[in-house]
């Protein structure tokens, strides 16, 4: 069998090379980055949202921002492959796409004066393409709030434990706070909000057979009624109050924990029990029911592509860049530390037994018709305290893989209980954050375009419309969120999300031509754009086709349905958008010194 240390290594050896080479490479020769333009950070200045940032400071917030809970749940999902097909997607998919995707987003938006992807699409494409982008970025953002919520909820059902640390989180981050509120001082109330979380997490067991455990072992469907009418209280909330401190406090948990995760699987060296491939590839799978391609690259998008990511590259970071040259390490360097990430989760899925991982990841019913018997699960469940069967979405694949690791070290052999919490509630809080923040874009986005048609909607402090977009941003997700299984959700993300991806590499690809003297280099867009777009449509097609508008499937739902053809639709009228815009500027003669510094652009 292999271990898990052969995967570490080359992936580290494959990455660094690739940065050295192909990162640079697309920085200096495709973009002509040039250090001697003036960044939007120094030219705007104001101290609040542009405000020049060291290039480590930078990555570190810019990786904080994008490194959330896809990158644990795609792989871990991605499994059912087995091991090769996710490492080969993780690898290539992130050199070739998403490192390219990000750092060109995040130069198209600091050409831009650093203005969003829906901006930078109409100054590129025009105003129907840059109204397309924006409806696009509400769609992907409703959906994702659905997707990553879905994954905790089998996490938190009937587990006391794991509901309290989570519940837990809320006081505290609004308690760091009012302190960094009153003292000024962050960095002091950080440390003393992560010492409580860790409090609440070793309470956990205290709690489990009194009368708020009972009253926190919830179902299923009450954490997914909670979880949206938690987020359109948390979205009224100021940011300073619990969005910036619980960031904050997870940005610390994100370091500690992939660095513990890395040294855990370096240390023990795990055996990948997992085949390189498994008899799912050519669907019927009981994770994900589609063949591995293309749902391969739909499952995995955090951690190899993700169009996500555009939110933060054409939001916060252009912002902050301080040189052009910061763009490789912030941009290309974040998303090649997010693979890393994703291969970690992938190592702790398949150094589980096989049959273990289906056990947890498909429903009782589904788990008899496979002929597997479990391995490890029985003891795993009695040394963890929870029942861990059924418990779909993949957080608990990821808690159970890792807390399986760590207990393999003679000091930690009777902490499993505590291992497993942690992570769900270290997962738990990536969620909740990004249900904090994308909620409030979300209903930032309705406000937008609904304010097209009455202007008072358009003013973001008028009381009555961010109440009013709130509810419907929470109404929109919730309803997804009750609406499947993680098998049609999160497909449903994927297929978003990577739609979302091929635009920015639309965008990448037309600011490439417009700036660049050698127009060849427009293949280092198109190429991935080429793949990707074909892969999210033809998933689109089978996910209506055969679980949306299949009244045999689970996931049947025709609301589904109508979204997966609307964005589908918009994806295409940004692609003839920029075929007419393409044929224009081929039509002219291309710049003779590489790309126009950033103040020809203004």
């Amino acid at each position: 069998m292999d271990h898990a240390l052969s995967f570490v290594i080359g992936t580290l050896c494959i990455l660094a090379i690739c940065y050295r080479l192909y990162g640079v490479f697309f920085t200096r020769k495709v973009l002509g980055v040039d250090d001697s333009a003036v960044t939007p950070s120094h030219e705007l200045k104001d101290g609040k949202d542009y405000v020049p940032t060291s290039k480590w400071v930078a990555f570190g917030g810019h990786f904080a921002a994008i490194a959330a809970a896809g990158p644990l749940v795609g792989p871990v999902l991605a499994a059912q492959y087995g091991y090769l097909p996710s490492m080969i997607w993780l690898l290539i998919g992130c050199v070739i796409g998403g490192a390219v995707h990000d750092t060109v987003v995040l130069f198209a938006s600091m050409k831009h004066h650093g203005k969003s992807l829906s901006e930078v699409a109409k100054a590129e494409l025009g105003p129907v393409a840059g109204w397309c982008t924006g409806l696009a970025m509400l769609f992907i953002i409703t959906i994702t709030m659905a997707g990553l919520s879905m994954v905790v909820v089998h996490a938190l059902e009937r587990n006391p434990w794991g509901a309290f640390a989570v519940f837990m989180t809320i006081p505290i981050a609004i308690g760091v706070g009012l302190w960094e509120r009153v003292t000024g001082s962050m960095k002091n109330a950080s440390y003393v909000g992560i010492a409580a979380i860790m409090a609440c997490v070793f309470a956990g067991p205290y709690i489990q057979h009194t009368a708020l455990g009972e009253w926190l072992s919830l179902k299923a469907s009450t954490v997914s009624l909670l979880l949206p009418i938690y987020a359109f209280f948390a979205t009224a909330l100021p940011v300073w109050m619990l969005l910036t401190p619980r960031a904050c406090l997870s940005s610390f948990m994100k370091i500690g924990v992939f660095g513990l995760l890395v040294a855990g699987v370096v240390f023990i060296n795990p055996q990948i029990q997992f085949p390189a491939v498994t008899q799912f590839i050519h669907g019927g799978g009981p994770v994900l029911s589609g063949p591995v391609w293309p749902f391969i690259s739909i499952t995995i998008a955090c951690g190899a592509i993700s169009g996500f990511h555009a939110f933060i590259g054409s939001g916060t970071t252009p912002k902050q860049i301080d040189k052009w040259s910061d763009i490789l390490p912030v941009g290309f360097g974040a998303m090649l530390a997010e693979c890393v990430v994703g291969v970690m989760a992938l190592i702790a899925a398949t150094a589980l037994h096989p049959a273990d991982y289906f056990a947890i990841n498909s429903a009782p019913a589904v788990f008899q018709t496979l002929g597997m018997d479990v391995v490890n699960l029985p003891k795993l469940s009695q040394e963890i305290g929870l029942d861990l069967y059924g418990r779909t979405g993949g957080a608990v694949t990821l808690a159970v893989g890792m807390a399986d690791i760590f207990t393999r070290i003679p000091w930690f052999s009777h902490l499993a209980s505590y291992f497993f919490q942690f992570m769900v509630m270290f997962e738990a809080v990536f969620i909740l954050t990004a249900i904090d923040s994308g909620t409030r874009v979300a209903r930032y986005l309705i406000q937008d375009f609904v304010g097209d048609l009455w202007a008072p909607l358009k003013r973001t402090d008028w009381m009555p419309g961010a109440i009013g977009a709130s509810v419907v941003a929470c109404a929109l997700w919730g309803y997804l969120l009750n609406s499947g299984d993680i098998n049609s959700v999160w497909a449903l993300f994927g297929v978003s999300n990577q739609l979302m991806a091929s635009i920015g590499l639309i965008i990448g690809a037309t600011i490439i031509l417009r700036l660049s003297h050698n127009r060849g280099y427009m293949l280092t867009c198109l190429a991935p754009l080429a793949y990707l777009y074909v892969t999210v449509n033809y998933a689109g097609y089978w996910m209506v086709k055969n679980v949306y508008l299949n009244p045999a499937a689970k996931g049947y739902n025709v609301f589904n349905a109508g979204i997966s053809i609307v964005m589908l639709a918009l994806g295409l009228v940004i692609l003839i958008s920029a075929f007419r815009r393409w044929k224009a500027l081929l039509g002219r003669p291309a710049p003779q010194a590489g790309l126009k510094p950033a103040a020809a652009e203004a």
